[in-house]
């Protein structure tokens, strides 16, 4: 039976097949076929047996071998980094970094954590649920200690600063990986702190939570969360990928081109009746959704706003920030 682009996958990922497989696999269809046509007419006396051997050590052997459109990945590599889970993801070890006071991030998570250490575990939320006043002020207070702070332009909904929660992005950002991580949990109108995590805080300090919010922001959290766009493609698959060759390079016209080399289906997703051209969304979604509001908001990365209207491409990189390279080693 033929899959639609809507069904689940038959490799068993779980994903729809126009968000894993589809991509190329008429020709890949074509040319195994070819290469086992080719064997069983060199080799007529092969059992049906053997040739099923012999196929799948080619369909091994194949998997393993590099591919110019994954920038040299195999597609075995390729397979780990879109859909195996972050403590089994391969080719990359991912680091605590000893010093964390660079990160928005968990700088804004040090100051929630601290309120509820300071109130028995617990602080009270506003009527909306969002974080008191206090700590939006403390939050924002903190933008100069930043070095994205060099680029902000203060604006009535900012990144790194507000007068509430929801005028103020990556504190809303923290706050919402902070309850996927299990890090706080509300109830009753308060945040709170399990005893465990009190524990934790207390013996480990930030760094224990370092690697479950980064988990949490790659594989639960929703990227789109910040934009409205009616055509959407789930980034968060592609994440690591994407941060390899961006670390690789720091272009960010580059890494757009290589990602729609590596996965050209993607543009499909995007309905023609859009404002913007596929290609010039999905560039729009990169930037937004992994640049400024993941590795930015990390401190991983900074990029100068000014930069997007640049007509020379190699103008639009982004500076890696130590964070990154210490976070991240890729053993490719």
């Amino acid at each position: 039976m033929k899959l639609g682009r809507n069904d689940l996958c038959s490799c068993g990922s779980g994903k729809k097949y126009k968000r894993c497989c589809m991509d190329n696999v008429s020709k890949q269809h074509a040319e195994m076929s070819e290469d086992f046509e080719q064997v069983a007419a060199m080799n007529p006396h092969l059992t049906l047996d053997e040739l099923n051997v012999v196929a799948q050590h080619r369909v091994h052997e194949r998997n393993n071998q590099p591919n110019v459109d994954f920038c040299g990945l195999s597609p075995s590599q390729i397979s780990n980094w879109l859909y195996a889970p972050f403590n089994e993801l391969e080719w990359v070890n991912i680091s605590t970094p000893e010093d964390l006071s660079s990160s928005p991030v968990m700088r804004y998570l040090a100051l929630i954590l601290d309120e509820a250490m300071q109130n028995e575990g617990a602080f009270k939320a506003t009527s909306k649920g969002n974080l008191p006043t206090k700590l939006v002020t403390q939050a924002s207070e903190l933008m100069p200690e930043f070095v994205i702070s060099q680029y902000q332009i203060h604006a009535s909904v900012s990144e790194y600063s507000g007068s509430n929660e929801d005028k103020f992005n990556a504190l809303h950002y923290t706050r919402v990986l902070a309850e996927i991580s299990g890090v706080i949990y509300r109830r009753s109108g308060r945040y709170h702190m399990k005893k465990a995590v009190q524990k934790q805080y207390q013996t480990q300090g930030l760094k224990a939570f370092f690697l479950p919010m980064l988990e949490a922001a790659t594989t639960q959290y929703n990227w789109g969360y910040f934009d409205h766009w009616e055509n959407d493609v789930d980034l968060r698959t592609f994440w690591l990928f994407m941060l390899w060759r961006l670390q690789s390079h720091g272009i960010v016209d580059q890494l757009i081109e290589e990602v729609v080399s590596a996965f050209p289906d993607l543009l499909l997703q995007y309905s023609s009746e859009e404002y913007f051209p596929p290609g010039q969304l999905f560039s729009i979604q990169v930037e937004s959704r992994f640049i400024e509001r993941f590795l930015q908001f990390w401190g991983f990365v900074t990029l100068d706003p000014k930069l997007r209207f640049s007509e020379d491409p190699s103008f639009r990189k982004v500076d890696i920030q130590p964070l990154l390279t210490q976070t991240f080693q890729f053993t490719i």
